[in-house]
C-alpha cells in the first residue's frame, strides 16, 4: 500500500471505530502487515490505518525484538498510563521517535512508560494488555494517529528538537 505523506488530510482527521470485521477489513489488515513488513528504508515499527489513507481505528505494530510480531489492535481503549515517563535520546542508548508518514526524521519525546489497553484483536476478541517501555511508546504513538494527531506535534509543543537523519549523518532541523 502507499503510504500517505503528512500533508494528506487522513493524518488530522479523528478516525471511526471498526464495528465490523468483514472482509474489508481483514483485507485491509493483510494489506497493512505486507506493507510495514516490507519497508525499509526507513524501517518501520508500527503502522496505523490514517498512514494509508484510511480512518479507521486500526494499527499493526511489528517489533519482534519484544514479540511484537504483526500484531494487530483495533479500536484501542486507554485503561491506563504510568505517571512514569521514558524520555529516548540520541545517544544511540535509545531510540527517538520517528513516523513512515515523515521519513527521516526523528526526535526525543517524553512516553508514559507503560500503557494499558483494552482492544479487538485481529480474531475479533476483546483483549486487555499492557504494554512497556518501547511497545508503550509505539502503542501511544500509533493512538495519536488514530486521534490525528502526529509526533511533530509534540515536537512543537515541547519545544524540542527534530533531527534529520540519512545513512549516519544527524542534521538538527531549525524550527
Amino acid at each position: 500500500m502507499k503510504l500517505v505523506d503528512i500533508k494528506h488530510k487522513a493524518l488530522r482527521k479523528k478516525s471511526i471505530k471498526i464495528t465490523k470485521l468483514d472482509k474489508k477489513i481483514k483485507d485491509l489488515i493483510a494489506d497493512m502487515k505486507n506493507t510495514l513488513i516490507s519497508q525499509s528504508d526507513p524501517e518501520g515499527v508500527g503502522l496505523a490505518a490514517p498512514q494509508v489513507g484510511k480512518n479507521l481505528q486500526l494499527f499493526i505494530m511489528h517489533y519482534p525484538e519484544e514479540g511484537l510480531n504483526l500484531k494487530v489492535i483495533m479500536n484501542p481503549k486507554v485503561i491506563s498510563v504510568s505517571k512514569q515517563k521514558i524520555k529516548p535520546k540520541k545517544d544511540g542508548n535509545n531510540i527517538l521517535e520517528g513516523c513512515l508518514s515523515l521519513p527521516y526524521y526523528y526526535g526525543p519525546i517524553s512516553r508514559a512508560k507503560d500503557i494499558t489497553i483494552e482492544y479487538l484483536n485481529e480474531d475479533g476478541v476483546i483483549t486487555t494488555e499492557k504494554f512497556e517501555g518501547f511497545s508503550s511508546q509505539i502503542v501511544q504513538h500509533e493512538i495519536d494517529h488514530l486521534n490525528g494527531k502526529l509526533f511533530i506535534d509534540h515536537i512543537f509543543k515541547n519545544k524540542s528538537p527534530l533531527y534529520y537523519i540519512r545513512g549516519e549523518n544527524w542534521e538538527e532541523v531549525k524550527l
